[in-house]
């Protein structure tokens, strides 16, 4: 994106595309868009059947990359639940010679 122009008191002055514009990448950064991405999506903004269908294509490639992040994360969360769970359950506040939470580590 050009540089938006400054005023006599070296302030930037942003029109509407830029703010527009703006908008845009920020939404994108909230859905998880990379900048790759975002660049092909900006690029195909201009509209069409063609840019439509391009931008469901890089759309449903991230979401298939959220969905196996999250698969991943359930697992990790069932993991951590489990060997707190067991900490709760073996050390009851006590020291004892093995922990869970190492023994999991150790692994």
């Amino acid at each position: 994106m050009p540089a938006p122009p400054r005023s006599a008191g070296g302030r930037r002055y942003y029109e509407p595309a830029h703010v527009e514009r703006l908008r845009f990448i920020r939404r994108a950064r909230d859905l998880g868009f990379g900048l790759d991405n975002i660049r092909a999506l900006m690029a195909l903004s201009s509209g069409g059947a063609e840019s439509c269908a391009q931008a469901r294509a890089i759309a449903a490639a991230h979401l298939a990359d959220v969905r196996a992040k999250l698969r991943d994360l359930a697992r990790l969360e069932k993991t951590l639940a489990t060997t707190v769970a067991q900490c709760d359950a073996r050390c009851d506040g006590v020291d004892v010679p093995t922990c869970p939470v190492i023994e999991v580590l150790a692994a």
